[in-house]
């Protein structure tokens, strides 16, 4: 799945700007607030994408001396970056131009036009949130969508999967509203669908930019992949008991530190070598597992 990340933003890139174009062709022709607000959240799309794809190709330079665990984690700022751009460029533009229309009671035009492409948005969308969401349950196994999204470490698909969702939901509220102004003939109910998509937007915007800055702060591997850790070790029989297993998710990467009690060795070195044994098989068993500091010590009793 970690290498289907970038195709999956490349079909949402020609996804959203396809639709972008056709929402600002269709804001122009009809007057439709909600439908404006859907081109802005469309092209708002296009760039986090471009940033998505950028912070992936930066994330992978290699370790130098400033940086020795190498750029891994660099994604995450982008994804930050994406998270807050849906919320101010999205949600808040959304909001303002919801507003501006309540107050100068624009009129909308021409809301067949503006119904059709909203139709053929939410039809795009759903395709290509359904194609997200099956993959997500390929690596998640029965994993609600919620819990996938709390404990995942993979910030570009957490990214796409929020923008996605996003869009479908806006677009579903700006069809209701458009469809309300046609029948009703009071542009209010426009505006009030632009407000709604951009009050959606920031909501998700701000779940999004949350769990981002969580992996950020620190994150540990995911529960699952730290459980397996821990249990490959457990097993193994140089070793008596697990005092210490810290996991750091470093990008697509794992960073692993152990401190564990051995069985008695001869000398110094048949212990290192037998860590040295350990380490392998770990890093041959979890090849995301990029560095493992292991540290044989005696627990300690505390007083």
């Amino acid at each position: 799945m970690k290498e289907e990340s970038p195709k999956a933003i490349f079909y949402a890139l020609a996804a959203n700007f396809g639709i972008a174009v056709c929402k600002f062709a269709a804001a122009a022709y009809t007057g439709s607030g909600s439908m404006f607000a859907e081109a802005i959240h469309s092209t708002a799309d296009c760039g986090n994408q471009l940033l998505l794809l950028f912070g992936l190709k930066r994330a992978q330079a290699p370790a130098n001396a400033l940086h020795p665990l190498g750029s891994g984690r660099e994604i995450y700022f982008y994804a930050l970056i994406v998270a807050l751009l849906l919320f101010f460029v999205g949600g808040a533009f959304s909001v303002y131009e919801g507003a501006h229309r309540i107050v100068h009671h624009e009129p909308l035009s021409n809301p067949l036009v503006a119904l059709v492409i909203l139709g053929i948005s939410v039809m795009l969308e759903a395709f290509s949130l359904t194609g997200v969401v099956r993959k997500i349950k390929k690596i998640s196994g029965n994993k609600s969508m919620w819990l996938w999204f709390r404990e995942t470490r993979e910030s570009e698909l957490l990214v796409v999967t929020g923008e996605d969702l996003a869009a479908l939901l806006g677009l579903a509220t700006a069809f209701v509203a458009v469809l309300a102004t046609m029948l009703t003939g009071n542009p209010a109910f426009d505006a009030a669908g632009s407000i709604g998509v951009g009050i959606l937007l920031m909501i998700i915007a701000y779940l999004v930019a949350r769990e981002v800055k969580s992996m950020i702060v620190g994150e540990s591997a995911s529960p699952e992949v730290r459980k397996a850790i821990d249990a490959h070790l457990c097993g193994r029989s140089e070793i008596t008991r697990i005092i210490s297993l810290i996991t750091v998710q470093w990008g697509k990467h794992v960073i692993v530190a152990v401190q564990a009690e051995m069985i008695e060795y001869a000398s110094g070195r048949e212990m290192i070598d037998a860590i040295n044994i350990i380490e392998d098989d770990l890093q041959r068993a979890f090849p995301q597992v990029r560095w493992v500091l292991f540290e044989p010590d005696i627990a300690r009793n505390k007083a």
